[in-house]
């Protein structure tokens, strides 16, 4: 009897068990949305899934998500089309996404996916469908219909597509319909999206609860930003991953007289140096996915184009999400993939930074210098990252007190360059604008 009842106990908590390792480092992996909006298709997601698996999984990138869309037949034209299941859920395209037929929905692609030893995500936007409510469609699993679960007074503001969702049974039998729904396709990772600012609270838990009770691992992430620094406590206790910021792009700075949008490489510092103390296994500040190398045929903004960062730039925002430990999610065309941008998402040495440290903080701040710490985990030593936010030239020269090491001698590891430096008393150089050094230092 006491046996039956422990295994009792085991079966109701292991989907809760499951779920607390869900993300124990950030997670890394590619989204569709930087380089196909709207627009990724079936054989354009293999065709780069097929890239990442031989070129960026060995060095322990994961997930791989189609973002927005992914059920409009036509995105491109004013007429969209919205596709429905009969219970008044999303599910793919067929005809952008030929293996959905026949009700499969992504589970063809999902165990494409999984057969390469990746994880497959997918975004959503928060709330039910208009088209669900307006024809009051069932919500399965339950006795309920659309209209009961839809808040017709609530809309996201950029995006109209959708209902909010009542904090009611109706609401969460609804979100419940959802994840049940994805488990069974064998999603790993839902990005739901106009949902963290303004901050919906009792969607996110619904969301969150949903997800849990499928008693399968799947990331949740929360988008856009900025998520309210007020709410750090109960979005860390809900969701795998969080925006920091509105959508970041590739520009290094915009003038403090414009909106949030789009968001700068400048402006990610200080969001960053806010979060560090909410980072940590199962919850982490995301700075937003990474919008280096061709970014087309259909970016999520502006024209198709080569990223407009710097390569000096570009290593700035790597280093800079390593050493905060964000997410590194990529939005690159994978299949216009340049050798540099590679090599640089393929350094282990930097890759640990952000999967393998501890105690990451902010610590120098100036109007031109940025300095963060961290404490290797995977290695012996601690990280320094050196960051010119100046547009010009700039000598930094600190001993390795003045980082928070003990003084004397030791040695450094240039982490860029792959190289050891000679023994010093602390780091002296110069680095050009926009530009970062990262180090491990013994």
């Amino acid at each position: 009897m006491r046996r039956s009842v422990w295994m009792l106990v085991i079966l109701i908590m292991l989907p809760f068990l499951c779920y607390s390792q869900i993300a124990a480092t950030p997670p890394m992996g590619w989204n569709s949305w930087d380089s196909y909006g709207l627009t990724i298709a079936e054989p354009e997601f293999k065709q780069n899934v097929d890239w990442f698996h031989a070129h960026l999984q060995p060095s322990g990138w994961q997930y791989v998500a189609i973002d927005e869309g992914w059920y409009l037949a036509q995105p491109d034209k004013a007429e969209q089309g919205y596709t429905l299941d009969a219970n008044g859920r999303y599910i793919p395209a067929i005809h952008r996404f030929p293996s959905a037929g026949n009700d499969r929905g992504f589970k063809p692609i999902a165990d494409y996916v999984h057969s390469l030893g990746l994880k497959f995500g997918i975004h959503i936007i928060r709330g039910i469908p208009r088209q669900a409510v307006t024809r009051n469609l069932p919500i399965a699993g339950s006795s309920y219909h659309a209209a009961d679960a839809a808040d017709t007074s609530d809309t996201c503001r950029w995006n109209h597509d959708n209902y909010g969702v009542k904090d009611n049974a109706a609401g969460q039998a609804y979100y419940d319909s959802l994840a049940k729904l994805y488990a069974g396709w064998g999603v790993d990772f839902v990005k739901v999206d106009c949902i963290s600012q303004p901050y919906k609270r009792n969607e996110i838990r619904m969301m969150s609860g949903a997800l849990k009770k499928t008693g399968r691992p799947i990331v949740l992430s929360l988008s856009p930003g900025p998520t309210p620094i007020a709410d750090a406590a109960d979005v860390t206790r809900r969701a795998q991953m969080w925006r920091i910021s509105d959508d970041f792009w590739d520009v290094w700075n915009r003038d403090n007289t414009s909106n949030d949008f789009p968001q700068s490489v400048a402006h990610q510092f200080p969001l960053l140096a806010q979060w560090e103390r909410y980072a940590g296994p199962g919850h982490w500040p995301d700075a937003d996915m990474l919008p280096f190398g061709w970014l087309g045929p259909n970016p999520g903004w502006q024209q198709p184009r080569k990223s407009r960062l710097t390569a000096d730039e570009t290593r700035t925002v790597f280093t800079l999400w390593s050493i905060a430990r964000s997410p590194l999610i990529l939005g690159a065309n994978l299949t216009r993939m340049d050798s540099t941008t590679e090599a640089m998402l393929t350094n282990r040495e930097v890759l640990a930074v952000d999967q393998h440290s501890t105690d990451n903080k902010s610590l120098i701040h100036t109007p031109k210098i940025w300095v963060w710490t961290a404490h290797a985990t995977s290695a012996k030593g601690d990280y320094v990252a050196l960051f010119n936010v100046s547009d010009n030239p700039l000598k930094m020269h600190y001993t390795w007190r003045d980082l928070g090491l003990p003084a004397g001698k030791h040695i450094a590891r240039d982490l860029w360059q792959h190289k050891k430096l000679v023994e010093t008393g602390g780091i002296r150089t110069t680095l050009a604008p926009h530009a970062s050094a990262l180090y491990r230092v013994e």
